[in-house]
């Protein structure tokens, strides 16, 4: 379970998570995009673990509390959803209770975005950025941080098994493969 909380929102808790990774088709993976880099990890479980695409290896982090994943852009993005695979029933004291969500132009202005709280999660967890305004869908940044407050049974140490990254796709049609410009090309775009 899991809460989400914004600026002056109350905490909302979360529990579950879905064992298959559903995203809408107007979304796109922005990760690659990103440069990585983690507060500390154990040998062999560094940011690679959390970018494989392999739900049995994860990120161990290693040190004091907060941990820190920093995902920093070129140039400045919108991000949308950011998804999480955590596993309470491989990990336990490992699994993240409470997670921060911070968004800036880089470490020295951060701003807290949203706070989680994951109650026993297994599998993965959808956390969009969107604020208290439904105008506002996205965050426009150059820096994301994702941080480990305090993790089950009060443990030290964390696991997290993949973390996604999405933003709003360029093209405004589902399901098209290419990436015309204009609407007169998008007229010609299907053959019969």
């Amino acid at each position: 379970m899991a809460t989400e909380s914004s600026e002056g929102e109350e905490d909302v808790k979360l529990t579950g998570g879905n064992q298959v990774l559903v995203v809408e088709d107007d979304l796109r993976e922005m990760g690659k995009k990103a440069a990585w880099s983690v507060s500390s990890c154990k040998p062999g479980n560094g940011v690679s673990a959390l970018r494989d695409d392999n739900l049995e290896t994860y990120w161990q982090s290693d040190g004091v509390q907060p941990h820190l994943v920093n995902i920093q852009f070129q140039k400045k993005v919108k991000l949308q959803l950011v998804v999480l695979y955590v596993d309470f029933k491989l990990d336990e004291s490992y699994t993240p209770s409470k997670i921060s969500i911070r968004a800036g132009d880089g470490f020295h202005n951060l701003k807290e975005i949203k706070t989680v709280e994951l109650v026993k999660p297994t599998g993965w967890v959808y956390l969009l950025l969107s604020g208290n305004d439904p105008k506002d869908t996205f965050v426009n940044t150059f820096m994301l941080q994702i941080a480990v407050l305090s993790n089950h049974l009060n443990g030290r140490d964390t696991h997290v098994r993949q973390i996604k990254i999405y933003g709003p796709r360029p093209n405004p049609i589902p399901h098209q493969p290419f990436q015309f410009t204009s609407r007169e090309f998008i007229t010609y775009s299907i053959i019969r």
